[in-house]
């Protein structure tokens, strides 16, 4: 089968035939139709992440190279083990990527995705950036009956992360909620919110086009950030009172900077990108205020269960703007890299 592979950081997939997989057991192999290209495709790509302080690699993380990136997958079943039950050849399904070891608390518990020792396809397993996958456990799939394979792609990730991160922000009944970038995740998150809640909806960001979709997704204001009175624009948004909770799917200094100064007492900030660097945080305000701040990483497989369910009722529609075949993932890679995408873009194999 043909696969992009990456061999090492910071150097050009390679894009050759490997040997296909051969299911048994509890696994299955699935034929991909779309893979999401997903900003963490981009730092296993480069090889790690900015931590402000150096540089954490991703093989100080367990990741082995070479490997086939991809983690938002969804594809017809193949081929299945001889201990499956439940999922049958020629099933539509999307592939829940993050796995754990299976026996620890965490696990056992169903928070696969918060393991300690990560499994995740397309990270520490081959993804789908590939013709075929192979997923160790049947229980790792969810069909998706009639939903579009590429919309249904990112549900695998930005999707659940977009759903967790969400679902974080409405414990506190927040009156105003600020979403902070409209990318592929932000975007999400603005439908995802309009269905869970009837609270004000701002969302901020560099960059009009972006911004204009999240208004037509259900933003009811959108700021730009590059206006030299954009945290003032919030906070008339607010009555001067502050966010109740933010979410933050950059998580830049700037943007975390921009959070502290807007954050309201009892508010929630959720940090979810993996931009990086490093902010002094004034320690008394958090206290003082009794602010809480959390991250937000992916969500478990009842998540995406639920995720999709949405999905099917029309309440969320996932933005695909470009479709790339697999001989072209290093140009799908290179135009994530410089803002070129808005919404989500797809893997064709």
């Amino acid at each position: 089968m043909k696969a992009a592979r990456i061999i090492e950081p910071n150097e050009p997939l390679t894009i050759s035939d490997v040997e296909k997989p051969k299911p048994n057991g509890n696994q299955v192999l699935v034929r991909v139709k779309s893979t999401g290209v997903c900003h963490s495709d981009l730092h296993l790509w480069e090889g790690g992440y900015d931590t402000g302080d150096g540089f954490m690699k991703v093989t100080d993380r367990g990741v082995k190279f070479p490997v086939i990136p991809g983690h938002e997958i969804v594809g017809t079943v193949e081929e299945c083990g001889d201990s499956v039950v439940g999922v049958d050849v020629g099933d539509n399904v999307l592939v829940y990527p993050w796995m754990g070891c299976g026996i620890c608390p965490t696990c056992k518990k169903g928070d696969t995705n918060l393991c300690e020792a990560p499994q995740s396809l397309g990270v520490f397993q081959n993804g789908g950036y590939a013709e075929s996958v192979l997923v160790p456990d049947y229980k790792f799939t969810a069909k998706i009956n009639n939903l579009d394979p590429d919309a249904a792609a990112s549900l695998a990730c930005s999707g659940l992360t977009a759903y967790t991160a969400i679902k974080k922000a409405l414990v506190n009944e927040p009156e105003n909620i600020l979403i902070v970038g409209a990318g592929g995740l932000g975007l999400m998150g603005v439908q995802i919110a309009k269905a869970l809640t009837k609270s004000n909806i701002i969302c901020a960001d560099l960059d009009d086009q972006k911004l204009n979709s999240a208004k037509e997704l259900g933003a009811t204001h959108i700021v730009n950030t590059k206006q030299p009175d954009a945290v003032k624009q919030i906070m008339t948004i607010c009555n001067e009172k502050g966010v109740d909770s933010i979410i933050d799917f950059v998580n830049a200094p700037p943007t975390v900077k921009m959070n502290l100064s807007l954050i309201r007492k009892r508010g929630n900030i959720i940090l979810v990108g993996l931009f990086g660097g490093a902010v002094e945080i004034p320690l008394v305000s958090i206290p003082l205020k009794a602010i809480k701040i959390q991250g937000a990483y992916t969500g478990n497989y009842s998540d995406m269960v639920e995720l999709i369910k949405l999905a099917q009722d029309g309440v969320i529609n996932p933005i695909v703007s470009k479709h790339y075949s697999l001989d072209d993932a290093n140009q799908a890679l290179e135009d994530l890299k410089n803002r070129k995408i808005i919404g989500r873009a797809v893997i064709n194999p």
